[in-house]
């Protein structure tokens, strides 16, 4: 019997720190002190609070080790495992309280307002061993599914909770699952949409990392519901941690009979298949995704017909994403009720959120509906650093719209991101301080979507390259008004003819920022400036000479040459050679550079 239990984040963010190193270390430090009985470490998924990796948590205590080095483990077993004294120094500060006491993560700023359904064992279970999941009531969903209930129960279950498809424009996940259980065929299908590609988005891989068996399980639920007897996951091979845990899941419940033929003894038989797809976002869109599981040309087809008529090999099929799939089994043992009573009327649940941008916590998130979207940023998300003012947060990523400071208390759920013009999406959220330029971002945008364009259609092989044109002349200080009117029809061309959602939404980055930054534009085109100073074409340097002591450090560190000055004297930058690469301003001690 263990008397410690020692957790080490094993999710991308942490092993990409040298998470690994740090458990091989562990590990040894632990052998050559005599513990190896009294001591267990696990190795666990995403804890949520990335920007502290690599992470460690010491139970029973709840001690928790932030930015741990290798070099830190001899004394974390020698003082802690050993001792019982906690190295104070390597925990997260947030953890302890001011008489030097361990408070639990519940009552940090970070997790107190997050409500973990999605989540619930990501870095709480070592995803690879099954019977960790097991002890946490995994599988205990399906057998009440095949015991207790039958398919149309399921499916009224799903219904009545509210749960909307987290992967997108929320389509009630029930009403999605009967449109497929009235279509009959001799073959249907359950698949899940694991191609997570919005930049900054990294949910569905976390959730894949920590706790992949609650996506086998709930795709088996479904399978009953709708009277398919396959499922196919669809995951993109930049996955590697997340494709190799699928793949140890899947061997493990076949050998438990929670896959295969008989499951339950119930004679309802289902089996799950791993496909890798090349790392298309168009691949994300439901019928290119199953384009390509049918080893095709990843390329999106007209609707209707609907998947839940015709869709993987023509049959009968839903797909869901992977947060979405990870809601199901808690619903099923906890009641549709509860999961209504969580979220607002229309948005049941909670979301989760991948954090990043101009933001102190750096992480994985998971709240209610209806939370604000302050409280995400300011108390969950720690606030924009180094005294800089929250600006915007772009969510749904290249699909979505950005969210102004003047909308700081919105609450976020379906209807009113989009009454503003954004969307939910996957669950992105790219937080943006008053250095960012909002034309810029438009840019960066729309340039990822060209380049992932399928180009089956005209409107969205084009028109995006078009609106993309527009945007690299006003950026360049080469714009007019006209190329803003201009700009604006074309959104709404591309929103009404693209085929599939990529064209359709691709211009969304842009309407929003134009919706609340238009100043912005107005400012690149009519005074060839931008306000943000991110524009390189309309942004010099300059040095203050009231503030230049002349140390010459600038001059030192320019690549061109373009500083000149004598010691002691202020200096003076020549802006024909300048490259407007910044080193003089990083360089400067003394604030003497600005950006014009």
């Amino acid at each position: 019997m263990y008397r410690t239990d020692v957790l080490v984040c094993g999710g991308t963010g942490c092993t990409s720190s040298n998470s690994e190193k740090i458990i091989e270390k562990l590990q040894e430090e632990i052998a050559r002190h005599g513990l190896e009985d009294e001591v267990n470490v696990v190795r666990t998924g995403c804890f949520g609070l990335c920007a502290l990796g690599p992470i460690m948590i010491v139970y029973p205590e709840g001690s928790f080790y932030s930015m741990v080095q290798v070099e830190d483990i001899p004394e974390i077993v020698e003082e802690h495992l050993l001792k019982g004294k906690a190295v104070k120094r390597l925990l997260y500060k947030e953890t302890v309280s001011e008489d030097g006491s361990i408070r639990s993560l519940s009552e940090t700023p970070f997790y107190a307002k997050q409500r973990r359904i999605a989540l619930r064992n990501c870095g709480v279970i070592n995803p690879e061993d099954i019977s960790e999941y097991i002890a946490v009531d995994g599988y205990t969903a399906l057998a009440k599914v095949l015991k207790e209930m039958t398919p149309q129960e399921v499916i009224g279950v799903m219904k009545a909770s509210g749960l909307r498809g987290r992967g997108g424009a929320g389509f009630p996940t029930g009403l999605k699952w009967s449109f497929a259980a009235a279509n009959q065929a001799d073959q249907k299908y359950v698949c899940c949409n694991a191609d997570e590609g919005d930049p900054g988005a990294f949910m569905d891989r976390s959730i894949l990392e920590g706790d992949p068996h609650t996506v086998l399980e709930a795709m088996t639920i479904a399978g009953y519901a709708i009277g398919s007897t396959q499922g196919y996951i669809y995951i993109r091979a930049e996955y590697p941690i997340a494709v190799k845990r699928l793949q140890i899941a899947l061997r493990q419940s076949r050998e438990k009979g929670f896959l295969g033929k008989n499951i339950f003894g119930s004679g309802f038989d289902f089996d799950i298949e791993l496909r890798l797809g090349a790392g298309a976002f168009v691949c994300g869109e439901e019928t290119a995704l199953m384009t390509s599981i049918e080893g095709k040309r990843g390329e999106p087809r007209p609707r209707p017909p609907f998947p839940a008529l015709k869709g993987l090999f023509q049959k009968p099929t839903i797909l869901n994403n992977v947060e979405t799939w990870a809601n199901i089994t808690q619903i099923i043992l906890n009641g549709a009720e509860w999961f209504h009573s969580i979220g607002t009327e229309k948005s049941a649940g909670t979301k989760v959120f991948a954090l990043g941008g101009k933001i102190n916590h750096t992480g994985l998130v998971e709240v209610p509906m209806g939370t604000t979207l302050r409280e995400i940023v300011e108390e969950i998300g720690g606030g924009v650093p180094n005294g800089h003012a929250f600006k915007a947060a772009q969510t749904g990523g290249p699909s979505g719209g950005c969210i102004p400071a003047s909308e700081l208390d919105i609450k976020i759920d379906y209807d009113n991101l989009t009454a503003i013009g954004a969307m939910m999406g996957s669950g992105g959220m790219i937080v943006m301080d008053d250095t960012t330029c909002m034309v810029d971002i438009a840019k960066f945008f729309l340039e990822f979507t060209v380049d992932e364009s399928c180009g089956k259609c005209t409107p969205c092989r084009v028109g995006t390259r078009r609106l993309l044109e527009l945007l690299t002349k006003i950026t360049d200080g080469k714009g007019t008004l006209e190329d803003i009117d201009r700009m604006e029809e074309l959104c709404y061309y591309l929103k009404e003819n693209s085929l599939c959602a990529l064209g359709q939404t691709a211009p969304n980055p842009v309407l929003s920022t134009l919706k609340y930054f238009r100043d912005e534009y107005i400012a690149h085109v009519t005074e060839h400036r931008c306000p943000a100073g991110v524009c390189k074409a309309l942004t010099n340097y300059h040095i203050e000479a009231d503030k230049c002591r002349g140390c010459t450090l600038c001059a030192r560190n320019c690549p061109v040459g373009a500083i000149t000055g004598t010691v002691k004297q202020p200096h003076v930058i020549d802006t024909s050679k300048c490259i407007k690469c910044g080193a003089c301003m990083e360089k400067c001690r003394f604030g003497a550079i600005v950006k014009r």
